[in-house]
């Protein structure tokens, strides 16, 4: 199914585990997520490539897989679309040179979530919506700002940061698609489980 349609539960890597590692969660717990994002700052190209052939190998389908920031290895593996920030290639050229990936943009304000679509974004992560060990002493925007953000943008959005299953039913009454989760998966003591409890969360009627 498109990324636009449903109801999605996006995990992020965290940068602090092995590749191995990063696969033998991945294997559990792909059947329950919509994207597995790739966001592993200190990799090489080479290394990119090689964790995707690896996780490919263990099982994850390929669309199921984001790139962060490396438009041309997430090309180049076919996997289903990159993820983009402040420091990354702008979302137009990108979207120009690589037009059969899906574009996600990190913004962080109602400013850059407006030049995000107007550039080409297919949908945005926004946060961080509460307060973080992800990102220490960093104010959260709040679900209020979350709200306007999606009553003000059409492009879909996934909230991120701080996100535990306890608060899914606040974001999802705010018309956000989904949510991004980084350490509340892969650093859980059972991410299998980890996993299960948002997807459960997420998946609940929203009354």
């Amino acid at each position: 199914m498109e990324i636009e349609t449903r109801k999605q539960l996006h995990v992020i890597s965290t940068g602090k585990q092995s590749v191995e590692e990063l696969v033998k969660i991945s294997k559990s717990i792909y059947p329950y997520l919509d994207m597995l994002h790739l966001r592993e700052k200190q990799w090489t190209g080479k290394e990119m490539a090689v964790a995707i052939d690896r996780l490919v190998k263990a099982g994850v389908p390929l669309t199921k897989l984001c790139v962060n920031d490396r438009a041309d290895i997430a090309f180049m593996k076919h996997v289903r679309g990159v993820q983009l920030g402040h420091q990354s290639a702008d979302i137009s050229l990108v979207k120009s040179a690589f037009p059969s990936l899906k574009i996600g943009a990190s913004v962080h304000s109602l400013e850059e979530a407006q030049l995000a679509m107007d550039k080409g974004a297919d949908y945005l992560l926004y946060g961080n919506v509460y307060a973080t060990s992800s990102k220490p002493g960093k104010t959260a925007v709040g679900v209020a700002s979350l709200v306007n953000l999606v009553q003000s943008i059409p492009v879909p959005t996934i909230a991120i940061g701080g996100i535990t299953p306890n608060r899914i039913r606040e974001i999802m009454q705010t018309g956000a698609r989904g949510v991004a989760v980084l350490s509340g998966i892969f650093l859980s003591k059972d991410p299998i489980d980890s996993a299960r409890s948002y997807y459960k969360e997420l998946h609940k009627e929203v009354r």
